[in-house]
């Protein structure tokens, strides 16, 4: 059963390859078609028109030749009969006639004396007789026309070209003028029917051998146009998988050479835009980087001075001046709003920079959830469904940061009970799923495809909301480097559903940090600090 279906399997690519090389030469197959149909219109119709010209010029001047001859025997042998001949007499004069050098077939008509009618054959009894004459023609030879200026003779000479037997004949009749016999004449036509037959296979042989160089030719040229088609095609495919220094050799005046100079001017002009976006990208990074750790010396004096102030309000002497008492929680609160800020910019920095790292460890997801929940208080407000046991070798930062921006943002928007599910994905234990649900009014579906840009309120009214429109993008990212994903949306029943699922094991993802790294990346700052800076992805929702 394995090697039929991997015969199948065989047969199948082998079908795939085939029909992407027809498709490849489809555009050649094309040029060859069209050179070849105008090849074959115009040697068909070169070959027809000569035929046709040969075979009138070939039959014209054989019956010019039968019929003068025939018309001079009629005058000489047949006009010399009388008037009334017996039948001897126009036995003998066909006879004479038929030795021309035209070597036809005569057949004589008159009437003796008696009035009876008697026929002279060159041939004999089975010679040419009358019944091989048309009708028609005999009809014509038998009309008296009506002598004018115009028309000298009451009779004329008639033929006609008939087919016996597959053979062509030329018949033909007359009268003698004054009194005399009817003459008949039919001459063999198949020797020119011979060279005719010869014209019309020389000339299909000629069509033949015309599409054939056609086909050629096609084939020559589609090589000669396709060829610069394909490498500008490469180097299109190279281009667009990043490798902007990719350019075309130009060689030639033509419309290819043209194409191929804008195309390496298009390249040349890309490369350059590139090259300017990143360095401003980053410039950029860096100067959130730079700000950010600019900003953290004075953060920390100042967040040590609201400290103090904080414990000063929580004192139970009340010394505060109950005037300044308002002023004095609102900076304490705007400092820890500006600490998150800094926190998440650092973090966006290093993801943008590719320096963030996993420090993977194996960890029990229901104890890191517990642990996540536990630090922020949230105990009353999430409802836990996990097994104990569900290990996976991830960052426990990272995820904790991840849980932290989603249950945060869920209590904030969401409202109460929260509920956090965990389960195995599939039957070979790969990934896990985490799902945060609330009770809330749901997620707008406008909404939706946002939620995880940086900065974004759905609220424009409200720009100066609680969080910094940080928290999810950081959770996503953190997904992400875990070779994870996220997605948001909105439970039949009600309330937002974020759903995260992360691989079990992600040693394949990175290697082993040193140990610098392992106590240099924090970003996120310390698990109390991160769940202030989850609440802004759904803001306004």
């Amino acid at each position: 059963m394995t090697e039929k279906q991997g015969g199948l399997r065989g047969w199948a690519a082998g079908r795939k390859g085939n029909l992407s090389r027809l498709r490849f030469t489809s555009l050649r197959l094309r040029l060859v078609v069209v050179f070849g149909l105008v090849a074959l219109t115009a040697a068909v119709s070169a070959s027809g028109i000569a035929y046709w010209l040969n075979r009138e010029a070939v039959l014209t001047r054989a019956q010019d030749a039968v019929l003068r001859d025939f018309r001079q025997e009629m005058q000489n042998r047949a006009g010399a009969l009388p008037e009334h001949p017996t039948q001897d007499q126009l036995q003998r004069a066909a006879g004479q006639m038929a030795a021309s050098s035209q070597r036809f077939s005569v057949l004589l008509v008159a009437q003796d004396t008696g009035g009876k009618t008697v026929y002279g054959n060159s041939g004999g009894i089975n010679g040419f007789a009358l019944e091989d004459v048309p009708k028609t023609l005999r009809t014509a030879v038998n009309r008296q026309q009506k002598v004018t200026d115009a028309n000298k003779e009451p009779y004329h000479l008639y033929w006609q070209r008939v087919v016996e037997h597959g053979t062509p004949y030329l018949v033909a009749g007359t009268q003698v003028i004054g009194g005399g016999p009817t003459g008949y004449m039919a001459k063999s036509l198949e020797p020119e029917a011979k060279d005719l037959n010869s014209l019309a296979w020389s000339l299909g042989i000629a069509t033949g051998l015309a599409l054939i160089g056609a086909a050629l030719l096609a084939q020559a040229a589609a090589t000669t146009v396709l060829k610069p088609v394909h490498r500008l095609g490469v180097a299109a495919r190279r281009l667009g998988e990043g490798r902007l220094d990719t350019r075309l050799r130009v060689s030639g005046t033509d419309e290819l050479a043209d194409l191929s100079r804008t195309f390496n001017n298009a390249a040349e002009a890309l490369e350059k835009r590139v090259a300017e976006m990143a360095a401003r990208d980053d410039a950029s990074r860096r100067f959130v980087a730079d700000m950010s750790h600019e900003l953290r010396t004075p953060l920390t004096a100042i967040t040590a001075v609201t400290e103090v102030l904080e414990e000063e309000l929580e004192a139970e002497s009340g010394s505060m001046d109950p005037m300044i008492e308002p002023a004095v929680r609102l900076v304490v609160s705007e400092t820890r709003r500006l600490n998150d800020l800094v926190e998440n910019l650092m973090e966006v920095t290093r993801f943008d920079a590719g320096t963030a790292r996993l420090v993977l460890d194996d960890v029990d997801l229901a104890d890191q959830i517990t642990a996540c929940i536990d630090a922020r208080a949230w105990l009353d407000a999430v409802d836990l469904d996990a097994e104990r046991g569900i290990h996976a070798r991830i960052d426990p930062r990272r995820l904790d940061v991840i849980l932290a921006n989603l249950i945060g943002n869920a209590l904030k928007h969401g409202g109460s009970p929260v509920r956090v599910s965990v389960r195995v994905s599939d039957a070979q234990d790969a990934d896990v799923v985490i799902q945060v649900r609330d009770h809330g009014p749901g997620i707008p579906e406008d909404v939706l495809p946002h939620v995880f840009d940086r900065f974004y309120k759905a609220s424009a009214s409200r720009p100066r909301s609680e969080g910094s429109g940080l928290g999810l993008s950081i959770a996503m990212e953190n997904a992400h480097i875990h070779g994870g994903e996220i997605t948001a949306a909105n439970s039949p029943d009600g309330g937002a559903v974020f759903t995260l699922r992360l691989p079990r094991d992600g040693s394949r993802l990175t290697e082993e940090p040193d140990e610098g790294e392992r106590n240099g990346d924090g970003g996120a700052g310390n698990p109390g600090e991160t769940g202030g800076s989850g609440s802004s992805g759904k803001e306004g929702s």
